[in-house]
């Protein structure tokens, strides 16, 4: 009898919050949900309401009104302020959401405000951030955002000669899948791997050689075998590499074992995986005015310049960190969230575990490019 009571008020319950949620939600709860009419919206009153409403309207596809609450949309277009916000180009931007907006106040004086404004979004490749510095200006009552608008890159016309190198694979029959070949994959080996202990579990990292005469897509996968020689776990690279190997190249490689210790393992069994491509060696990448800054926040800066005639739509950049006995102690890895225009330097930012960032010595950045159909350029 108790049992059907407490099932009944149970119910009751639930029918009964539900329905409170469905009548008088919260504004967080209609902002996560995707949906509104504007009642989560507050007057800005203070150059930080105005940073969250910006950032809801955004969240929302609320564009116009976003460019309506701006201060200097005299400036310039809706069209330009919507292709700021979502890329000029085809990029990870492109179909992104924004997820939350923090702001940090810099400077602020009666009628003005400098913030310093973190955008959080949502790829289809994980979470992505974009930093930027926004003036927030006294109208009357109200604040307003002085949007801080980066204009499109104009290059002049030009000719770029194509001269770089070229592989091309023929397949034994037309219905071939791709990955399925009559042939050995070209000579991949590991040039170095060591296990790292952290909180969130113990990482695999370690460099990638092709060490044949043409081309490969690689990848690595790691089976931990602990100390009574069950295996604990096999987990690959993923998108910690980059998967497309020139003759003689090296890739860096980071593997994640969540919720094991190190204190677990016996020993680590790596498998190397390659298999012939089509490829070639453009586009060309340059990394411009690389910098390691060990304070106040670990991280290594630097622009990426688009050396091709195309518009690189996908660029992952991959650092590996080194000690001064030449060891490696960390991989990390930033996706650029806007695409590359040729000829037009694009910052980067790749952070360093600030527990590491003493020991770094030295480190050695690639950038793997990808098309818009996914596959590496």
């Amino acid at each position: 009898m108790r049992g059907a009571l407490l099932a009944i008020f149970i119910g009751v319950a639930t029918i009964g919050l539900v329905a409170i949620g469905t009548i008088w939600p919260i504004p967080s709860a209609i902002y996560f949900a995707g949906s509104g009419n504007g009642s989560v919206l507050r007057s800005p009153t203070t150059p930080e309401i105005a940073i969250q409403d910006l950032g809801i309207r955004i969240r929302l596809h609320q564009m116009p009104a976003a460019y309506s609450s701006l201060a200097n949309k005299a400036e310039f277009t809706q069209s330009e302020f919507d292709q700021d916000v979502t890329g000029f180009y085809r990029s990870l931007r492109t179909q992104a959401t924004l997820e939350t907006v923090d702001s940090q106040p810099l400077h602020q004086s009666a009628d003005q405000a400098e913030m310093r404004v973190q955008f959080h979004w949502s790829t289809i490749l994980g979470p992505y951030e974009d930093t930027r510095e926004i003036q927030v200006v006294r109208n009357g009552d109200r604040w307003q955002v002085d949007w801080p608008l980066v204009k499109r890159p104009s290059v002049p016309a030009q000719v770029i000669p194509v001269n770089y190198l070229r592989w091309d694979v023929i397949y034994s029959g037309s219905t071939d899948e791709w990955g399925s070949q009559n042939v050995a994959g070209p000579n991949v080996r590991i040039v170095d791997m060591r296990p790292v202990n952290r909180a969130e579990g113990v990482y695999v990292l370690g460099e990638l050689l092709d060490d044949d005469v043409v081309p490969a897509w690689v990848d690595v996968r790691a089976t931990l075998i602990g100390k009574d020689g069950k295996i604990l776990g096999s987990e690959d690279s993923f998108d910690m590499i980059s998967h497309r190997l020139l003759p003689k190249q090296v890739t860096p490689f980071r593997i994640h074992f969540p919720n094991v210790d190190l204190s677990q393992v016996g020993s680590i069994r790596m498998q190397p995986e390659s298999i012939l491509i089509s490829t070639s060696a453009d586009p060309v990448i340059e990394i411009l005015n690389e910098k390691y800054n060990a304070l106040p926040i670990a991280s290594l800066t630097g622009q990426l310049s688009d050396q091709s005639g195309r518009v690189v739509n996908f660029a992952h950049v991959l650092t590996t960190f080194y000690d001064s006995n030449g060891n490696v102690i960390w991989v990390s890895g930033r996706y650029i969230g806007r695409a590359l225009p040729p000829q037009t330097p694009v910052n980067f930012t790749v952070s360093v575990p600030e527990d590491l960032a003493r020991k770094v010595s030295s480190e050695r950045t690639i950038v793997a490019a990808y098309s818009p159909r996914g596959d590496a350029l």
